[in-house]
């Protein structure tokens, strides 16, 4: 027989030798091979529990629960708090390095998860986490950290228009990243869509690119700054979802939140929050909501419905931003200046939406 014939098997074992139903905290882990491979023998890996335990971690890839009614608001809401914090971002930022607004961010985020983890008992669930699974989470936070200080260097160079369109490539390496890692599956009509958005970025960019208001060098940089951003968001969602097959999503943003904040305090200077006026203190109250609600959104819409499928919804969310703006624009014109659009941009606008559409609802 082949090697597809006799799938390598691996079993936890406790140290009574009864098999054990834990996820982490592995005592003994006995792999059992081919007899083609093996003659029968058994390999004892009492001394490489840690290899065990990764090896167990990233085998068992995250499965949705299907639950696109749930998904699927959820991926919305998230693309609406997004859409929204360039602007207030921008306002911040004016008074507040970004060091300080970010780190504000992370530790408000993580203060007010720890208190509903508290009263809901989430805590203990951390205990089930292997050494493989805390290594994830650092990688997801410094990839998170990575992702707000471009994002936010990148929206000082940009409008926010801008700086929202080129972010997309984000949810768009995550959609093929979901495809490749977990395994999710696209069929014709869902690549269609897939592709329709890819032009309609394109589109749009090519019309912001000619009739921004930020000069062509300034806007390269900022767009090269926030391309950067988006690959390495990508990377920290897929790490995320991952972290779903062992913990709550409350748990999971509660930690990266803590590290990332961790991370970021000596670079902080909370000094400068206490200067701040009361429209920039709203603002800055803003973007602190956003934190929790739009990342808690995107966590749980990764719980019930596939990567690739809620990263094409938020492709949309630089038309909302577009929209955003021009609300503000009108409520107050010496607050945000107005996104200049042609018909180009207008069209690739409505590609982006229609492709969205495709991709997301689409049934298998």
């Amino acid at each position: 027989m082949t090697r597809a014939d006799h799938p390598t098997r691996v079993e936890r074992f406790d140290r009574g030798g009864q098999s054990s139903n834990r996820r982490t905290g592995v005592h003994s882990v006995r792999i059992r091979v081919s007899d083609a491979e093996t003659c029968g023998h058994d390999i004892d890996a009492c001394g490489c529990a840690s290899v065990a335990a990764l090896s167990g971690f990233l085998m068992a890839l995250h499965q949705a629960t299907g639950r696109w009614q749930i998904g699927l608001p959820l991926a919305i809401t998230t693309a609406v708090f997004w859409a929204t914090l360039p602007i207030a971002i921008r306002l911040v930022i004016e008074h507040v390095d970004v060091w300080t607004l970010i780190w504000s961010r992370f530790v408000v985020a993580a203060v007010m998860l720890a208190a509903w983890s508290a009263m809901r008992g989430g805590f203990a669930q951390f205990r089930t986490l292997s050494r493989s699974g805390w290594w994830l989470i650092l990688l997801a936070a410094v990839m998170l950290i990575g992702n707000f200080v471009g994002y936010t260097i990148g929206l000082d160079y940009t409008t926010p228009a801008n700086a929202q369109l080129l972010i997309q490539a984000a949810p768009l390496l995550m959609s093929i990243g979901g495809i490749l890692v977990f395994h999710e599956r696209f069929n014709a009509w869902q690549w269609a869509g897939v592709v329709a958005v890819a032009v309609g970025l394109a589109l749009f960019a090519f019309d912001q690119s000619r009739h921004s208001s930020v000069p062509q060098q300034q806007y390269l940089i900022g767009a090269a700054i926030v391309l950067v951003s988006a690959v390495v968001w990508a990377v920290y969602a897929l790490a995320q979802k991952q972290l779903l097959q062992h913990l709550g999503s409350g748990a999971v943003m509660m930690l990266i939140y803590a590290i990332s904040a961790l991370l970021l305090t000596p670079f902080a200077s909370p000094k400068q929050l206490l200067g701040l006026d009361n429209m920039h203190m709203l603002a800055l109250g803003y973007c602190l909501i956003n934190t929790v609600a739009a990342y808690g959104a995107f966590a749980e819409a990764l719980v019930h419905w596939e990567a690739s499928r809620v990263g094409v919804v938020l492709a949309v969310t630089p038309l909302l931003t577009v929209i955003s703006v021009e609300l503000a624009h009108r409520l107050n014109p010496a607050l945000v200046l107005a996104e200049t659009i042609t018909t180009l941009g207008y069209v690739g606008a409505a590609v982006v939406v229609i492709g969205s559409a495709m991709a997301s609802l689409s049934r298998k």
